[in-house]
C-alpha cells in the first residue's frame, strides 16, 4: 500500500480496484514474457551511517489529516469451487501454550489501515504500524523508544526521496545471525524507491547503515526476509493502474551489513503476484549454496514457488528459476479476493486479502529436514478460515507435508502470521470477527505429537470492543508472528482493534506466548550466535568475533569451539576460552600473501552429542595502493524508441592492479536494459555495454552510471542517453 499523494480520504480508493487489471485465478496469462533472464542490476542510489536513532528520531504527530493509505491490487474473478476438503470445523485440544506480556503497541495515527508488523531481537521488539514506529523492551513491554514518524530513519539522508517521503508498507525485521536490525519502507512517489536501514548493534535506538535503491516502477505491497547471502524483497510492479509483474529482489547483505557500498539485483515475473520471500528463523542455516525461496498463489489448487540465486559477483551467473507447482487441496478465495467479513452494529464489511498469501514465508533448517511454513484466507462454507501448509524439502522436490483449513466454528478469521519454534511447534494469529463478535485477536497452533493437518482450541489475545465503521473496508494489509532469537521458542504476534466502533481510530496489540515442549519440557540443547557477522581486514591484519552461546531449555552445559572446512590460505583461527558455556573470542589473523576476497568462516560449538555451527564473513582487502579508473565512450547517445546503442567501457589500472572488476549500471529509464559483454575483465581492459531500448520507453535524456566493482576499490563513471 501507499501513501495516496495528495492525502485522498475514505473510500476514494475503491475507484482504483476497478481500474485493474482482470485475470483467471492467481497466475496471470497472455503476458508478452514470462521470468527475465537476466537480472536487472542496481547500485545504491545513497548510503550513509546515522546519528544514533534516539538523536534523529522524529517524534509521532497525529494531528494530520485521516486518510486512507492508497493499495492497488488485480482484480479476481470471484470462482465457486467445490467445498474446501481439508476444513477444520471442530476445535482441537485444549492449546497449552504459556502466556508471556500482553501490552499495547503504535497506536492509531491518523491513517488507516495500520500494516502492523514487528519483530523482536535480542532485548527488544521493534513495532512499525504505517507512519510510525516503537521500540519496546521485549521482557517487560517498556517502551523504550518513540513512537517515531517513519522516514525519520532517514533524516539528513543524501536520498531526499527517503528523507521526505513517509509512505507506508513498512517491514520491520531481525537479522537473527547477525543480531541486527533491518527496517525498511517503499517511496511510493517517482522516483521510486525501496529505503533500507540495517543497525550497527542490536540496540534497535543506536545508528543505522542507511540505503535506498531505484525500483522501476510503483513498488507496492513490499515483504522482506532475510537469508545468508541477502535480504530478499518481493514488489508488485504497477504501471499506473497497470500491473506489470511480480519483482523479486536481493540486496547485498554482506555489504550492508559492513556499511560497504551495495547493489541489488532483481527478476520480473509478469504470470506472479505477492511473492512471500522465504525468512529464516533458527540458528541452523539452510545447507551451503541453497537458494532463497519465492512462494505465491497459483491456481485455485496449488501455490507456485521460486528459487533465487544470487551471484553479486558476477551478476550474469543470478538466476531467478520456477515455477515449481505445488499441489495442494482446492480451496476458494476467502470473500471472492474481496470483502465480505461482517461486524457488529455495522454495515461495513472488511477486506479479507483473500488473493494472496499472507506475511511471512517462514523457513526452519531441522537438520534431517527444511520446512517451510506459509497461510492465507480462504472460503470455509459459509465463513472465511485461515488456510496453512508446511512445506518440506523446499531445494529438491518441494512438498506439502500437512496443510488444513481452520474454521472451527461461524466465526471469520483473516489477516493470518505463522511461524514455527526450534523443535517443531507452529503458531498462528489472525484477526476474528463475525455479526456478533468486534474485530479480535486470536491465536492457535500445534505441536508435532498432534494429528496431521490439525490445529488445537483457539486462544484469544484481544477481545475487540468497536467495528469499524465510516463506510472503511480496509483492514490491516498484514500482521506478524515472529520467533524470539534468544531462546527461539518464544512466539510474538502483533495485530489490529479498533477499541471503540469508528474509522480512523484503530489500535494495535503485541503479545507473547510459548509451548511447553519448547523452553520448557524439551531437551536441554543452544544455539550459537556471533557478533559481528562481518569483519574487513587488510591483508596481513587480524580481527575477532565474539561468538555467543544461547542456552534451550535449561541448558547448563560447556560448548566447545572450533572451525569446520578448510581456513582461506594465510588466515589463522583461535579460540578464547577453548570451551564456554557463555562466549568466546574467535581471533582471526591473516598474511601478506592471503588473498583478496569474500570468505566464509563456519565456527562449530559442540556440547557431547549436540553440534551446532554459526558462519561469519571475512573480508580481505589487499594492502597495496592498486586501484583502477574506470571510463566509457562517447560521453552520450541518443537513440530513437524502439532501437539499441552501446558504449565502451574501459578498466585502465595502476599500482600493480589485477583483481577482476565486475559491471553494473544503473539509471535506466523504464523498458531499458542493459548486458555488458565481458561482464568483468580481469584487472585491465573493455566491455561493450548494450543498450535495449522499447517503443514503449518513455522519450527524455536519462544518466546512466557505469559502476566496476573490485573486492577492493569500486569506481563509477557516468554517461548520457537520449530516446526519441
Amino acid at each position: 500500500m501507499a501513501n495516496v499523494p495528495a492525502k485522498v480520504v475514505g473510500l476514494l480508493i475503491l475507484a482504483t480496484v476497478a481500474l485493474v487489471l482482470a485475470v483467471s485465478g492467481h497466475r496471470v496469462t497472455g503476458q508478452e514474457s514470462q521470468t527475465q533472464v537476466y537480472p536487472d542490476v542496481w547500485n545504491e542510489i545513497a548510503h550513509d551511517t546515522s546519528p544514533p536513532l534516539k538523536l534523529v528520531g522524529k517524534a509521532a504527530d497525529n494531528n494530520g489529516p485521516k486518510h486512507t493509505i492508497n493499495w492497488l491490487k488485480r482484480e479476481q474473478k470471484a470462482t465457486t469451487g467445490p467445498p474446501d476438503p481439508v476444513v477444520q470445523s471442530e476445535q482441537g485440544p485444549l492449546l497449552g501454550t504459556t502466556t508471556g506480556l500482553n501490552f499495547a503497541g503504535v497506536g492509531a495515527n491518523g491513517s488507516a489501515p495500520p500494516d502492523t508488523n514487528g519483530a523482536v531481537g535480542a532485548t527488544q521488539y521493534v513495532q512499525w504500524v504505517n507512519t510510525q514506529f516503537a521500540v519496546y523492551n521485549k521482557s517487560t513491554g517498556g517502551l523504550v523508544a518513540g513512537p517515531f514518524e517513519g522516514n525519520s530513519l532517514w533524516s539528513g539522508f543524501a536520498d531526499t526521496q527517503c528523507a521526505d517521503h513517509n509512505d507506508g508498507d513498512p517491514i520491520a525485521q531481525y537479522d537473527k545471525a547477525a543480531g541486527r536490525w533491518v527496517l525498511a519502507q517503499p517511496v511510493f512517489e517517482s522516483p521510486y524507491r525501496y529505503c533500507l536501514a540495517i543497525s550497527q548493534t542490536s540496540d534497535a535506538t543506536g545508528a543505522y547503515y542507511r540505503y535506498s535503491f531505484s525500483m522501476p516502477n510503483f513498488p507496492d505491497y513490499p515483504k522482506l526476509g532475510v537469508w545468508p547471502d541477502a535480504y530478499y524483497g518481493s514488489f508488485n510492479l504497477f504501471h499506473g493502474n497497470r500491473f506489470v509483474g511480480a519483482y523479486a529482489c536481493a540486496f547485498n547483505r554482506s555489504a550492508m551489513l559492513a556499511g560497504a557500498a551495495a547493489t541489488a539485483q532483481c527478476f520480473t515475473t509478469p504470470s506472479e503476484f505477492s511473492f512471500q520471500p522465504s525468512d529464516l528463523d533458527g540458528a541452523t542455516p539452510p545447507p551451503a549454496g541453497s537458494p532463497a525461496f519465492f512462494v505465491d498463489l497459483g491456481t485455485l489448487s496449488s501455490l507456485d514457488l521460486y528459487k533465487f540465486h544470487v551471484d553479486f559477483t558476477t551478476p550474469g551467473n543470478s538466476t531467478f528459476t520456477g515455477p515449481a507447482v505445488i499441489s495442494v487441496a482446492a480451496y476458494n478465495e476467502a470473500c471472492g479476493g474481496g470483502t465480505c467479513i461482517p461486524q457488529p452494529g455495522s454495515s461495513v464489511q472488511l477486506d479479507s486479502l483473500g488473493d494472496r498469501l499472507m506475511y511471512r514465508l517462514a523457513y526452519r533448517n531441522f537438520g534431517d529436514h527444511e520446512a517451510l511454513v506459509t497461510s492465507h484466507a480462504v472460503t470455509a462454507g459459509s465463513t472465511v478460515g485461515v488456510r496453512w501448509y508446511e512445506i518440506r524439502s523446499p531445494g529438491t522436490t518441494p512438498t506439502v507435508f500437512q496443510q488444513g483449513t481452520f474454521s472451527p466454528d461461524s466465526t471469520y478469521r483473516w489477516m493470518p502470521s505463522i511461524a514455527m519454534d526450534s523443535v517443531g511447534d507452529i503458531a498462528v494469529g489472525y484477526s476474528t470477527s463475525s455479526s456478533s463478535i468486534h474485530p479480535s485477536i486470536n491465536y492457535t497452533g500445534r505441536v508435532p505429537s498432534d494429528s496431521l493437518n490439525m490445529l488445537e482450541a483457539e486462544n484469544t489475545i484481544l477481545t475487540g470492543p468497536g467495528s469499524q465503521t465510516g463506510g472503511l473496508n480496509r483492514w490491516g494489509d498484514y500482521s506478524s508472528m515472529s520467533i524470539d532469537p534468544a531462546n527461539d521458542c518464544t512466539f510474538f504476534y502483533t495485530n489490529e482493534y479498533l477499541p471503540s466502533s469508528g474509522s480512523f481510530n484503530w489500535a494495535t496489540q503485541i503479545a507473547s506466548f510459548s509451548f511447553p515442549s519448547c523452553g520448557g519440557s524439551g531437551s536441554p540443547d543452544f544455539s550459537l550466535s556471533a557478533s559481528p557477522t562481518s569483519q574487513t581486514v587488510t591483508q596481513g591484519n587480524p580481527t575477532s568475533y565474539t561468538i555467543d552461546v544461547n542456552p534451550l531449555n535449561g541448558f547448563t552445559g560447556s560448548v566447545s569451539f572450533s572451525t569446520t572446512g578448510s581456513l582461506p590460505s594465510g588466515v589463522g583461527a583461535t579460540f578464547n576460552p577453548t570451551s564456554s558455556p557463555t562466549s568466546t573470542t574467535m581471533s582471526v589473523t591473516t598474511s601478506g600473501a592471503t588473498s583478496p576476497g569474500t570468505y566464509t568462516i563456519t565456527v562449530q560449538g559442540t556440547s557431547g552429542t549436540l553440534i551446532h555451527t554459526v558462519n561469519v564473513t571475512l573480508i580481505v582487502q589487499s594492502s597495496s595502493s592498486a586501484d583502477f579508473t574506470i571510463s566509457a565512450t562517447p560521453a552520450s547517445r541518443t537513440v530513437k524508441r524502439g532501437h539499441s546503442t552501446s558504449y565502451t567501457v574501459t578498466i585502465t589500472p595502476s599500482g600493480g592492479f589485477s583483481e577482476t572488476v565486475t559491471f553494473s549500471v544503473s539509471g535506466l529509464p523504464a523498458g531499458v536494459s542493459g548486458a555488458f559483454q565481458p561482464t568483468s575483465v580481469p584487472g585491465s581492459g573493455t566491455s561493450t555495454l548494450s543498450i535495449t531500448t522499447r517503443r514503449s520507453s518513455p522519450a527524455g535524456t536519462s544518466t546512466l552510471m557505469i559502476t566496476g566493482t573490485s573486492t577492493g576499490p569500486v569506481h563509477s563513471t557516468t554517461v548520457g542517453l537520449t530516446l526519441q
